[in-house]
């Protein structure tokens, strides 16, 4: 099997490995990272996934065509996981998330057999955080690894926070005020920052899943602080002083190298290969009438009851402005003659779509989002503001930072200001039209405009991120350096 490019140069550059998590939004930012790589020639690259996931990955490589996949057999039969699921996007809830990443360490015999094949040896393992196992064959093989989640320093800040500070019990136990907003919880590093009980639970997932979610992330936060490094998909302008906290108060030394968005060349981005889709004629079309367009979509992970769609339908009906949703799944109905009724000014689309080459586009104005953190750097990649709708996880934290801190978006408030509640078709219209004709999104439109170009001289030569991949290669991938202090320390154990 060939792990490496023949060339003079998989010779000279580092070697490094790449496995991420199998889920669509964990993958894109790591095939980002391999054109990020290839691009500025810093290493060749093994790029490691899964048999159901590989056409997916090589679509996203085109263009980086030198870059070895690595296909391993997921294990299956296994206890929880649907027959045939490969990837997260299969799953029916965040307890099925954590028997998902169990089952995915039991692919760790053919990770390390792979990675003692590689040719020439491995320079570094770059592997997600919820394959926390693979610090295991990582340090058996003498190979340093560095950890990646694809979450905002933000939120990686504001997760440690919770453990140390352990706010929980007391806004269990607190009242709402007279207008029925939840208690909050100022945190003492970053007194502006104020979180409810929804915003620090989400991450765990409804009550049902809380334990099982807990124990899967102790075991990422432990894989993080074992490891060599911490690569975060962001940027100083955006993120300096968590990046700078972190740094200062926490291990490994993390690197900000985003936004990867801005590494992927159009062409190869997943899923837009071939002829140029209609939905993208479609918007040409709303450029040229000089029409703004609000983009929707609520990212690959989040199962949204079809009642709740129809409501997502009824806002945009009301709110009279023009939109492309990409709705998931695809079979979902929304609502008698909802579509009809909205054609020519919307346009529903159920396939794949190239989301970065929606915000780019002239003609899109808005991002109606659940916050994830890819959408949040492409939408400030494009300078798209945002009306935000977190849904679970980090989004709760995303939406606080871009609408309370950066002041990029609008929020969207559930009728009963949980997490789980519902968000009226009213409230959808609201915050769309306050998005996209109001002042709230003027503002919000300035701000991310601003954000938008610090965020490509980021990656420009010379740029904050440029410079934070080339010391990070440098120091982890340099001869004689991390290398010898391992074999070094392998003697150390052997002679003790």
């Amino acid at each position: 099997m060939a792990f490496a490019s023949s060339s003079t140069e998989s010779h000279v550059l580092p070697h490094i490995a790449i496995f991420p998590f199998m889920a669509k939004g964990h993958t894109i930012p790591l095939i980002q990272l391999v054109h990020h790589l290839r691009r500025r020639r810093l290493a060749t690259v093994t790029f490691f996934t899964t048999h159901a996931n590989a056409a997916f990955v090589r679509e996203g490589l085109s263009g980086a065509d030198d870059t070895a996949v690595v296909e391993l057999a997921f294990p299956a039969g296994v206890a929880a996981i649907p027959p045939g699921v490969e990837s997260a996007e299969g799953l029916t809830s965040m307890a099925s998330l954590a028997a998902f990443a169990r089952a995915a360490s039991l692919l760790q015999p053919q990770l390390e057999a792979s990675l003692a094949a590689m040719e020439p040896p491995a320079s570094l393992l770059v592997a997600d955080a919820f394959l926390y196992w693979t610090n295991a064959p990582a340090a058996t093989l003498g190979v340093p690894r560095v950890s990646f989640l694809g979450i905002s320093a933000f939120a990686q800040v504001m997760r440690e926070l919770r453990v140390s500070h352990d706010p929980v019990p007391a806004l269990q136990h607190a009242d709402v005020d007279g207008d029925g907003n939840p208690a909050t919880f100022t945190v003492p590093e970053f007194p502006h920052i104020k979180l409810t009980l929804e915003d620090l639970m989400a991450p765990f997932g409804d009550p049902s899943s809380a334990a099982s979610m807990m124990e899967l992330h102790g075991k990422l936060a432990k894989a993080i602080e074992e490891s060599h490094g911490l690569i975060v998909n962001t940027f100083q302008g955006l993120e300096k002083p968590y990046m700078e906290f972190w740094n200062s108060h926490y291990r490994p030394t993390a690197w900000a190298v985003g936004p990867l968005c801005l590494s992927q060349p159009a062409s190869s981005s997943p899923g837009a290969a071939g002829a140029r889709p209609s939905w993208m004629e479609w918007l040409d079309e709303k450029a040229a009438a000089g029409r703004g367009v609000l983009y929707v979509a609520f990212g690959t992970l989040a199962a949204i009851p079809e009642v709740q769609l129809k409501e997502v339908a009824d806002g945009l009906e009301r709110a009279e402005v023009d939109f492309i949703w990409a709705v998931r799944p695809e079979n979902v109905h929304l609502g008698a003659g909802f579509e009809e009724r909205t054609k020519g000014r919307g346009l529903v689309v159920r396939e794949w779509v190239d989301q970065l080459g929606i915000l780019r586009h002239q003609s899109v104005r808005g991002f109606l989002s659940h916050c994830g953190w890819n959408s949040v750097l492409e939408s400030v990649a494009a300078a798209v503001p945002l009306a935000a709708w977190p849904m679970q996880a980090d989004q709760p934290f995303n939406a606080a930072f871009v609408a309370d801190e950066l002041k990029i978006a609008v929020r969207v408030h559930t009728s009963d200001r949980t997490m789980r509640g519902p968000v009226t078709s009213e409230e959808i219209s609201r915050v769309v039209r306050e998005l996209m004709l109001g002042e709230a999104g003027t503002e919000a439109a300035k701000n991310v405009a601003e954000l938008s170009v610090l965020a490509m001289e980021s990656v420009l030569e010379r740029g904050s991120s440029w410079k934070a991949m080339e010391e990070m290669i440098g120091e982890l991938c340099a001869p004689n350096s991390m290398h010898a202090k391992l074999d070094a320390s392998k003697e150390e154990s052997r002679d003790v």
